[in-house]
This record gives structure tokens, sequence and C-alpha cells, in this order.
């Protein structure tokens, strides 16, 4: 899928998660928690060695996503409940993680 393909048909912040469908049909639902988890800013992944300050573990089990908005049209910015706000979620990054993959690999 190229990159342009990749912008959801459907995007929305539901109780229970992250609510994607994709242009190819493909649906996820990736919870709260999860998508914080894997934030890929510079407070949550050291920018010199790459490594990953903040998983899963470390975000408390209820944060939420509050509000999206669009960057540009290849990404979303996310605000949660725990007032973080500084990541950039490429619509490619979102894939790799509602396929179970490691965006980061």
């Amino acid at each position: 899928m190229q990159d342009a393909d990749q912008r959801p048909s459907k995007l929305e912040i539901l109780p229970d998660g992250l609510h994607i469908v994709w242009p190819d049909g493909f649906e996820t639902l990736m919870p709260h928690r999860y998508v914080r988890g894997n934030c890929s800013c510079a407070q949550c992944v050291d920018e010199l060695s790459h490594v990953r300050r903040t998983s899963v573990d470390d975000v408390p089990s209820d944060v939420e996503i509050v509000e999206y908005m669009d960057v540009g049209r290849y990404a979303v910015g996310l605000l949660f409940s725990d007032l973080h706000d500084s990541g950039i979620f490429p619509f490619k990054r979102l894939r790799a993680l509602a396929n179970g993959q490691d965006p980061d690999a």
C-alpha cells in the first residue's frame, strides 16, 4: 500500500480506543493505552539513541485519546487524557500497529 493510499476512510475515537477503517476495508480498534504507548515523539523515544523511554506498560491504564487533528495528508496528531500531545502518528505507523507489526523495525 502506497503512502497516499494509507489515509483512513474513517477515523474515530470510541470509548474502547481508536477505530480506523482503511481504504482496503480492513478495520481495527486499537486501545487508547496501546496507541499512547507506541508514540514515537522525542519524549517517548530518545532522539539520539532511538531507545524507547515510554512503553505501553508505562502508560496509566485509564489514559484515553480525547482529540485528534489532521497533520497534512499523512498523519494525525493525538491529544491524550494525560495531556501528552507531542506525537505525530503517520498513517503508515498506525497501519503497522493495527497489523500487530513493530512500526520501528
